[in-house]
């Protein structure tokens, strides 16, 4: 996508990212919570930008060699046109440039759209947690992509 940037997340992205979490999320996370990342060297997070606005971004828990993906998400009004991707496409890269063994994240089976591009990354399913989710309650496919191999 022409003038997409991939970028650390930082404290300018914060209110827009937080805005995005309420419109995709049951259980959004705060501006307050978002900050805390900022300082984190374990947190992993990157700001999908058009022209300067945030349209989506991806968070990831760094614990030695393992990415723990907490979410991804896009604005409606951008999905389906490659942010996703090439949000996961930068964190895969940085896994491999750090020498990280694996990233790993929860999705639910119903969201199809998420799993096709998961998949398509090279995410396969390696087991489930039974009622992960709720607000519609439902169980969590655990994907994880090996960087390793």
């Amino acid at each position: 996508m022409e003038g997409l940037n991939i970028l650390p997340m930082g404290e300018e992205h914060i209110k827009a990212i937080a805005a995005l979490e309420r419109e995709c999320f049951s259980t959004p996370w705060s501006e307050g919570t978002l900050r805390a990342q900022l300082g984190r060297p374990s947190s992993v997070f990157f700001a999908a930008c058009l022209d300067g606005e945030v349209v989506g971004y991806l968070g990831m828990e760094r614990v030695l060699d393992e990415g723990y993906i907490d979410n991804v998400a896009v604005f409606p009004a951008h999905r389906r046109k490659g942010v996703a991707s090439a949000l996961l496409g930068a964190l895969i890269a940085y896994g491999e440039k750090e020498g990280m063994a694996f990233l790993t994240l929860e999705v639910r089976p119903s969201n199809q759209g998420a799993r096709a591009l998961y998949e398509a990354h090279g995410f396969q399913q390696v087991g489930e947690r039974k009622n992960f989710y709720q607000n519609p309650v439902e169980n969590a496919l655990l994907l994880t992509r090996y960087l390793d191999e």
